[in-house]
């Protein structure tokens, strides 16, 4: 039997679309925002750190993929993840990253500190005590995205603001504080803040984009859930 090695190629070359649109890791950094929720460019700009221009750029790369998808809202185009298994695509290339590549590890540990030492909470303890009624959980994502979906009853706190919101959380309560993910600072900078003022805190595991995509429920605006 012979290969027709012209279609086996072009068939390659459809998969290696997905690897090129993953090569630049500002796109990665794109990506995991849009986990968080739909958004526009300039939010996703000022989230990045990048000019518009580039993360406009990017964002077309990611959308010839087929990995984002737009829509317009009045002046404003707004980017979303195509779909679930975009976000299931980041996470397994993360884990192969980190399962493959000893540098990983050491980048983590550069950019997170020691992996354990914020007493890793799973999305399954956090929903039982959740349930129970017997801890505060904090959301140190902007909150713009806390908006955009939020774990319930998680009270809305910005890492920038938390230092002023903190005469409003309960002295006595034992705090789970959450981020984009595993691979956000946003909670281990938290956590340190809250235990610097006499707080008993923990950090999530994962994140919101992890808790969303297990199934767990999700709360969406403003609801109760505010310490501003």
């Amino acid at each position: 039997m012979t290969i027709d090695r012209a279609a086996k190629d072009a068939l390659n070359e459809q998969f290696s679309r997905i690897g090129k649109a993953l090569s630049s890791p500002r796109r990665i950094e794109l990506l995991d925002l849009l986990a968080q929720g739909e958004r526009p460019v300039e939010s996703l700009a000022a989230a990045s750190d990048m000019s518009v221009a580039l993360v406009s750029a990017h964002l077309q790369a990611l959308r010839a993929a087929r990995l984002v998808e737009a829509r317009r809202d009045g002046q404003r185009v707004r980017y979303r993840l195509a779909g679930d298994d975009v976000h299931q695509l980041l996470t397994a290339l993360r884990a192969v990253a980190r399962e493959r590549l000893a540098e990983v590890e050491v980048a983590v540990r550069t950019y997170l500190g020691a992996p354990d030492e914020f007493e890793p909470v799973t999305r399954e303890e956090l929903w039982a005590r959740a349930r129970a009624g017997n801890l505060t959980i904090l959301d140190l994502r902007p909150r713009e995205e806390y908006l955009a979906g939020h774990i319930p009853g998680a009270l809305s706190a910005p890492l920038p603001e938390l230092v002023e919101l903190l005469a409003r959380l309960p002295r006595d309560a034992e705090v789970v504080a959450y981020c984009r993910g595993p691979y956000c600072v946003l909670a281990p900078q938290g956590i340190a803040v809250l235990r610097l003022h006499g707080h008993a805190a923990r950090r999530l595991a994962d994140g919101f984009p992890e808790w969303r995509l297990a199934g767990l429920p999700v709360e969406v605006g403003p609801a109760a859930g505010t310490l501003a």
